[in-house]
């Protein structure tokens, strides 16, 4: 069974992108997959500094890589912090690239933000993109920002705006179906 791994890069409570990550893993288990969600709250991390690698290397960092080289699809969903992507994020993505796992030359990477504002994480995705395109990660074309987070999914999860939906199903349907050649 193809594997699905959707990750929130804001382990804040009540976190919109976390939300949306959940929701990504639903539909991709309605589309027969085994997916879930990885919580990074459960990945502590040292900030990255090169001097750790030789004999500190956290050993969740290479788990969660092992992780990410075996998935078929993984979603990043990140909130945007001062026009970027979270440090939380970045540096699980920096640890993650020092293990010798390949963890990102296997999966479709699909991207998303929920932003407070209308912009809808913009940058942030902009950012996402350009630092997976440098690791090789191949992309589904579809981004997927969300503006109006507080607003954004209803009591049950599911997302209010039909386009908004349609979009991320469209983004699921990539993920889903896009193999590596």
């Amino acid at each position: 069974m193809a594997k699905f791994l959707a990750v929130s890069g804001s382990i804040r409570q009540g976190s919109y992108n976390a939300e949306l990550a959940h929701y990504m893993v639903r539909r991709a288990q309605e589309k027969g997959w085994d997916a879930e969600y990885v919580d990074l709250h459960d990945y502590p991390m040292p900030i990255f500094n090169e001097d750790l690698e030789q004999d500190q290397k956290p050993e969740c960092a290479l788990d969660l890589a092992k992780q990410f080289a075996a998935a078929d699809a993984i979603f990043l969903a990140t909130p945007e912090y001062n026009g970027s992507i979270t440090p939380v994020l970045k540096n699980t993505i920096d640890w993650l690239t020092r293990q010798g796992q390949g963890a990102f030359s296997h999966a479709i990477f699909g991207i998303g933000s929920v932003s407070s504002g209308a912009l809808a994480g913009v940058m942030a995705l902009s950012h996402m993109r350009d630092i997976l395109s440098k690791l090789s990660a191949l992309m589904a074309p579809t981004p997927l920002g969300i503006g109006m987070g507080a607003t954004a999914f209803d009591e049950n999860g599911e997302i209010a705006d039909p386009r908004v939906k349609a979009r991320a199903d469209k983004l699921v349907d990539e993920l889903t179906s896009i193999k590596r050649g």
